[in-house]
């Protein structure tokens, strides 16, 4: 298993738009085509309040490979994305991390104390 961790750094006032893409759209692709995301956050103190963060789960590198391919060629996505972006663009950078787990890790499980 293998995470992606997604960075996108929108224009100055464009991040609610961006947002409400994922919301109306880009979530609904995803399903359908089986990509699995784990989770979206944005800013609240730190560099850039102008950041959506979310992260990918991906079973290999050839699944994302080709669930990403066919993503960005997904007619509902063109249309989408064009529909978002009638004012202009929205985002100035995207920035791509492939993670991998490291060995010692454990998620944290808390244990229920005894009433």
């Amino acid at each position: 298993m293998i995470h992606e961790m997604r960075i996108y750094t929108c224009l100055p006032g464009k991040l609610p738009a961006l947002q409400e893409r994922f919301e109306t759209a880009t979530l609904a692709i995803w399903s359908r085509l089986g990509i699995r995301p784990l989770g979206f956050w944005t800013t609240m103190i730190g560099p850039s309040s102008n950041d959506l963060i979310y992260f990918l789960e991906w079973q290999s590198l050839e699944e994302r490979q080709r669930k990403w391919a066919e993503f960005v060629a997904d007619p509902v996505w063109k249309e989408a994305l064009a529909k978002s972006e009638t004012s202009g663009p929205i985002i100035a950078n995207i920035a791509s991390s492939i993670l991998q787990p490291t060995g010692f890790f454990r998620p944290f499980i808390p244990v229920e104390a005894d009433g």
